[in-house]
């Protein structure tokens, strides 16, 4: 069974949904994105952190926020903060490469 991964950032434009797009059809892992603020093009709920395996997150704020609005569905779960500043487009190649770079520790079939 793939392993399910949730990316969060700020507005689910560039950043979530770029991470999304890399998991296209991969074999070992499933991916979903969403985020935080009341404008996100998908905004993250309590569903999406209960069927995520691995919630990454760009930014600490993220996680800062998910541990405020969703104390029952983080507790227990691995969220790992990629340090991934807002300032990429969608599918941005530098965006890419620091994400690969970033999740390759975290995902060894990446």
């Amino acid at each position: 069974m793939a392993q399910q991964l949730l990316f969060i950032c700020s507005q689910n434009r560039w950043r979530s949904l770029t991470a999304e797009r890399l998991f296209e059809g991969h074999a070992t892992y499933q991916a979903r994105s969403a985020g935080t603020e009341p404008g996100a093009r998908v905004r993250v709920t309590a569903g999406h952190l209960g069927w995520a395996d691995v919630v990454f997150v760009m930014e600490r704020k993220h996680a800062d926020i998910l541990r405020q609005k969703f104390p029952e569905a983080v507790a227990g779960k691995l969220v790992v903060t990629l340090r991934i500043p807002d300032k990429f487009q969608f599918m941005d190649h530098i965006l890419q490469d620091l994400l690969r770079e970033r999740l390759r520790e975290h995902l060894p079939q990446l």
